[in-house]
């Protein structure tokens, strides 16, 4: 890797920290810089403005979360196995994310729902694309007869996305003990209710 690909790397890393611990709108190149003990003007030559900074954390931390949550789940068998590596995957990110405080993703979500502009499109976008991919890999499970033909992709998508916000909601905020085995019993719950119905 060269030289300023590492610098960027770097940055990226304690800028994807930071965020995970007072939320995207807190990060700044003032308290960034502060953090990584850089000057202002030398993060000013990487990004031109604190939008551009927010824009790229979360491009940087979408791209982590794809290589360590969904391209290991997609290796997985079609099908069912494949819902519960993602659904493993996604629920060891909000435990132990690359970031030592809560989901960036997630967070901004929250903080920038109903305020328009180009990192609210990022956000759908990305929000977009990954339901998407959820409801593929729900119609490849039905298609392999491991669910029910009857089921809605996007309806199992969404009820699978559900237990995932409320195992983040309970682990960061609530800071529930039990926050895995609940996550676990729950996600059971909806790939029991969309099973195929037994032959007659």
């Amino acid at each position: 890797m060269r030289k300023g690909d590492q610098t960027r790397t770097l940055i990226l890393d304690g800028a994807a920290a930071l965020a995970s611990e007072v939320g995207l709108e807190g990060l700044s190149i003032g308290n960034l810089a502060a953090r990584l003990g850089l000057s202002k003007s030398g993060l000013f030559a990487h990004f031109g403005s604190k939008e551009d900074l927010q824009l790229q954390t979360l491009r940087w931390v979408q791209d982590q979360f794809e290589e360590l949550v969904f391209r290991p789940a997609m290796e997985a068998p079609r099908g069912v196995a494949r819902l519960r590596a993602l659904f493993k995957n996604w629920l060891a990110w909000t435990q132990r994310s690359p970031q030592p405080g809560s989901c960036v993703i997630l967070s901004a979500a929250g903080e920038y729902d109903g305020r328009p502009g180009p990192i609210r499109d990022f956000l759908v976008a990305g929000q977009k694309e990954l339901r998407g991919a959820m409801a593929k890999a729900v119609r490849i499970a039905i298609e392999e007869g491991e669910l029910s033909p009857d089921a809605d992709p996007w309806q199992v998508a969404y009820e699978l996305f559900a237990v995932v916000l409320a195992a983040h909601y309970d682990r960061h905020l609530l800071e529930d003990a039990r926050v895995s085995d609940r996550a676990a019993k729950a996600f059971e719950r909806v790939l029991r209710a969309y099973s195929p119905s037994p032959a007659h």
